[in-house]
């Protein structure tokens, strides 16, 4: 069976390591961990982004604006070994303001998707239709749920709190969500 974890990008507990290396290594001023850190995170970051936004040029948009924030805040950064909850979160607070500048979100296109796998050359191009139609068919809390645990790597309690629901439906979100995804598949 098609697994949608094995065709994206997910951090592991060495990648967060490196991450959290990247984060301390800008807050001193050396510019070239930036490459490697949007290497590590940019699929997960621009997935979330997208999960909310529901638009590719928007994704784009605050993929790119949160690298410069995390450029600009590196020296705040306090290092708990949860890099990537730090990055989501000023992703997802990018994407609020901007839903709040815009008043409105749009409307998903399925193909809006697509981007998702372009980050990853190793997904082939069967996959990235199976990627794209599968998270079609969830609904906007599930897609995010399924993205931020499989994409990303974060624990359900962790999704809880960045998303601010609690665990038990983040938990029922994201079971609803896989039965609709092994049913598609």
């Amino acid at each position: 069976m098609f697994c949608l974890t094995s065709a994206l990008q997910v951090i592991t507990d060495s990648d967060n390591e490196i991450i959290d290396q990247c984060i301390l290594d800008l807050a001193q001023q050396q510019t070239h961990a930036m490459e490697q850190l949007y290497r590590k995170t940019s699929a997960s970051v621009y997935s979330f982004a997208l999960s909310i936004l529901k638009n590719t040029d928007d994704a784009q948009d605050i993929l790119h604006d949160s690298y410069v924030r995390i450029y600009e805040y590196a020296q705040s950064y306090k290092s708990q070994k949860k890099p990537m909850a730090w990055i989501l979160t000023i992703t997802k607070n990018l994407c609020l303001k901007k839903l709040n500048d815009n008043k409105k979100a749009a409307d998903a296109d399925p193909q809006e998707f697509e981007d998702l796998t372009a980050f990853d050359p190793s997904v082939s191009a069967e996959n990235k239709i199976i990627i794209n139609q599968c998270l079609s068919l969830l609904s906007d809390s599930e897609r995010q749920i399924v993205i931020l645990h499989a994409v990303a790597g974060f624990k359900h309690r962790q999704i809880a709190g960045l998303l601010q629901m609690p665990v038990a439906t983040v938990l029922s979100k994201y079971n609803r969500a896989i039965k609709k995804l092994k049913k598609i598949l």
